[in-house]
């Protein structure tokens, strides 16, 4: 489950798993598999980020290159052109935005404008890269990208039969061969071969012997593509190559091995693939295909951890999709718990991966989504911690309802509440007895009440103002739609002919909630005005020790009594 002790530093913010932590997709790209197109205009994008957040999700994942497979590699000037205002745009609305690029100068261009996470799919194997991150403070995530096939087997497979009819048979055909020899003796030559020799098995482009089939005939040899090198064409699945990882292969280019591996990898996918035998189980075996992936993704880990990177900086992301298989994806999303067991946050980014629509029988991309929650709920039990998909909005109502059933999860969170008009007093008794009544929430505790002179509008009534201390079960744009109804109805004014910090019968703000992080235009966590706000500072010491150090060492500012805003005057009472 993600309900475990592991935190992820990104920056300035730090993400704790006792719950999972949606990420979603934003390609700024006009060829993605799956929305290519949709958010490529840049303001389009940042509204749609920014609808993610209001969604659900914890972080935005802002890409602007397609991998897909037969993807045409982009220039990294054209690249940051794409990203950088995206990012710049999200990061000032507080969201941890991630860069989803291989090129250093992007990462570093992104980091610069607000980016706290560097995903490359190229796992760090850019030396660069991997010297860029250890000088910043962003998190970052290792995928791998490559084949996991096994390697090439030149031998025959041989199967033992111990009956006495298959040792007899055996025999008898031993002695036929013998017979039909001494028969054809002296043979004559033909071109330097001897009539009647065994026929030798034929050889596929690259040196891959081409293996006899169970009936006797030869399966002809694929035909070559003529803008791919011999060396490069796919041998049968079961004896594909092994893949060596960016780091070590000496000739090609990061990017033209990438799209080169992805060719290969559609071709492998679609292509009908001949076998020495029939196949006894319904997927390959996990062993060396988790000793690569795992291996991968803790070779690369260390050398970030040996140049000076941080452990709880680093993610790992098996990177489904990416040189694989739907068999060996199924293989490797069913060995999550390994993956978990290395002790680093783990990503599931399936979302409508070609393996989903394999086993889902759904042929367009776009139509995967339920499926894709499907297989991030099977992740999500075995110990994956952030799922990256596109349907934020669906996939955050199925994960609550999902979390609120199988993870009782009591959480602390702070509400403030205010009323200037009517009885004031009395308005904030009521909110709270309301607040009592959400569902999965209790009240523990609350301030007193205080009297507060209006901020930031200064020509209206003081306030009465305090601090409800809350448990709750939900997630926070959840509750803050639950506080939202409780303002309407006692007939809190939020039309747009209501000024921002106007007279209201009732006002409530989500301050903090336990392990919560947030961005966007309709939540901010923590709140970003706690810091200067006289009148809920003061109500907090009645339920804490020290609120401005609390907040503080939670990144928040806070300033001296002196130069805050609408300051305590008085005391009205308790709740």
């Amino acid at each position: 489950m993600a309900n475990d002790s592991k935190t992820w530093r990104c920056g300035k913010y730090e993400l704790s798993f006792d719950r999972p932590r949606i990420m979603g997709v934003l390609n700024v790209t006009p060829d993605s598999f799956s929305d290519g197109g949709e958010h490529f205009d840049q303001d389009a994008a940042i509204e749609y980020g920014l609808a993610m957040l209001d969604a659900g999700a914890d972080i935005i994942d802002v890409g602007g290159e397609s991998t897909r497979p037969g993807f045409t590699p982009v220039n990294p000037d054209e690249e940051a052109r794409r990203v950088l205002p995206v990012v710049r745009a999200l990061a000032k609305e507080g969201a941890i935005v991630s860069i989803d690029t291989r090129h250093v100068a992007v990462a570093k261009a992104a980091v610069r404008c607000g980016a706290s996470i560097v995903n490359d799919v190229t796992g760090f194997t850019d030396p660069k890269m991997v010297e860029f991150v250890k000088t910043s403070t962003c998190g970052v995530i290792v995928m791998h990208a490559g084949e996991v096939a096994a390697p090439a087997r030149t031998h025959a497979t041989v199967q033992l039969d111990t009956s006495a009819a298959a040792f007899v048979a055996e025999k008898a055909r031993e002695a036929a061969v013998e017979a039909a020899r001494e028969a054809e003796k002296p043979a004559r030559r033909r071109r330097g071969k001897l009539l009647g020799e065994p026929k030798v098995e034929a050889k596929l482009p690259g040196g891959v012997v081409q293996p006899s089939l169970p009936l006797g005939e030869s399966e002809p040899a694929p035909e070559s593509e003529p803008e791919t090198p011999a060396a490069e064409q796919a041998a049968p699945a079961a004896a594909a190559p092994e893949t060596l990882p960016a780091a070590t292969e000496a000739a090609p280019e990061p990017s033209d091995h990438l799209a080169a591996m992805m060719r290969r990898s559609a071709r492998r996918e679609e292509a009908y693939v001949p076998t020495s035998q029939l196949r006894r189980f319904t997927l390959p075996d996990s062993a060396p295909i988790m000793r690569r992936v795992m291996g991968f993704l803790s070779d690369q880990a260390r050398t970030l951890i040996h140049a000076g990177v941080s452990r709880d900086r680093i993610c790992i992301d098996p990177g489904p999709g990416f040189g694989k298989t739907a068999n060996e994806d199924i293989v490797i999303q069913r060995e999550t718990a390994k993956m978990a067991s290395l002790g680093y946050p783990l990503m599931c980014a399936v979302s409508r991966k070609r393996f989903v629509g394999a086993v889902s029988g759904v042929t367009e991309a776009a139509a995967r989504d339920a499926a894709t929650f499907g297989v991030c709920l099977g992740a999500i039990q075995a110990g994956a911690n952030i799922v990256r998909v596109h349907d934020v909005a669906g996939f955050a109502q199925f994960l609550n309802g999902y979390w609120a059933v199988a993870e009782p999860q009591p959480r602390r969170a702070f509400v403030a509440v205010g009323s200037n008009l009517g009885h004031r007093c009395d308005n904030i008794r009521a909110a709270r007895n309301m607040i009592a009544e959400i569902p999965l929430t209790c009240v523990s505790n609350c301030s007193r009440i205080y009297e507060s002179e209006p901020a930031y509008e200064t020509r209206q009534d003081t306030f009465a103002n305090a601090i409800i201390e809350i448990k709750t079960e939900l997630a926070p744009l959840v509750l803050l739609d639950e506080l939202l109804k409780i303002e309407a109805e006692l007939g809190r004014d939020r039309s747009k002919k209501a000024k921002a910090n106007g007279p209201r019968t009732i006002d409530l703000d989500l301050l903090w909630m336990d392990g919560e992080t947030h961005g966007g235009k309709k939540l901010r966590l923590p709140h970003p005005l706690i810091g200067e706000r006289d009148f809920v500072l003061v109500p907090l010491e009645d339920l804490m020790h020290d609120p401005a150090r609390f907040f503080r060492y939670n990144g928040v500012e806070v300033k001296e009594p002196e130069d805050r805003v609408g300051h305590i005057v008085g005391e009205l009472g308790r709740m």
